[in-house]
């Protein structure tokens, strides 16, 4: 009985958490996209929502989060797998993570820097022959500095799963004469799917809704939801329309992750 009044107590905090900057926000901002632009009672911004602009800009967002989802997995899968088979891993995951730890606004504006007219990138294509380029201001320049900030947030949960992958499994099947892609494709990665999906969510939700880095380093040639929700917040003072994206963002981000969860497996 004690044990369980005990639980309850500790409970407590974490329920108020909860409730205060988790549920209470998703109903503010529920609350918010049933008023218009006047503060009139409407569904005014749900039909808006559904005309080809907000449509185009849903798409748009779901492509791009999914090409930095896939360029990151693509990265992120063979450096943990080798980092797994290093000497010091740790110490190299390390190093990995702690560019994570900047501040992402001094992030791009490094970018800015390197990527700029005069920048590294530039002097470099010059010394190889190429000359300057338009880098900055580019749906490339956009792709690259956002895989470049999810790239430790994807190797995170991949390296975990592959560090607990029961190494007899692997010689099991070298044992039974499978190549390494086999064993890769037939144990390796079955095994560590859950450290994937789990990359996955952590790379692809932030990335559908990135707002900073397509006007610092897109230059407001990508637009994403999260653009127009810090549009209708900030700029048209539209709470309701802002809140309405909110809510569908809400609502895909929900949704992914039920799609890409899974019960932990163990052998």
């Amino acid at each position: 009985m004690e044990n369980r009044v005990t639980k309850n107590l500790y409970f407590i905090p974490y329920a108020l958490w909860i409730a205060l900057f988790v549920i209470a926000p998703i109903l503010l901002v529920l609350y918010y996209s049933f008023f218009n632009i006047e503060g009139a009672l409407s569904l005014e911004n749900y039909q808006k929502f559904f005309t080809p602009v907000y449509l185009k800009m849903t798409l748009s967002s779901f492509w791009y989060a999914f090409l930095i989802t896939a360029i990151t997995l693509l990265i992120a899968y063979p450096t943990a797998l080798l980092l797994t088979k290093t000497r010091h891993k740790y110490l190299w995951l390390l190093l990995l993570i702690v560019p994570s730890w900047i501040n992402l606004l001094l992030k791009a504006y490094a970018f800015l820097g390197i990527f700029g007219t005069y920048g590294m990138a530039n002097s470099f294509l010059e010394v190889i022959g190429i000359g300057s380029q338009q880098i900055l201001f580019t749906d490339f320049s956009f792709v690259f500095v956002s895989v470049y900030i999810f790239i430790p947030f994807m190797i995170l949960p991949i390296f975990n799963a592959l560090n607990e992958l029961n190494p007899t499994l692997i010689d099991a099947a070298n044992d039974l004469g499978a190549s390494r892609l086999t064993t890769f494709w037939r144990v390796t990665l079955p095994l560590t799917l859950d450290g994937v999906k789990v990359g996955c969510q952590i790379v692809f939700i932030p990335a559908l809704s990135l707002f900073m880095l397509t006007r610092l380093i897109a230059g407001n040639r990508v637009i994403t939801l999260g653009t127009a929700i810090e549009q209708h917040f900030l700029v048209t003072q539209d709470w309701g329309m802002g809140s309405t994206i909110a809510v569908f963002l809400i609502i895909i981000m929900f949704l992914f992750m039920k799609l890409t969860g899974s019960r932990k497996r163990g052998i």
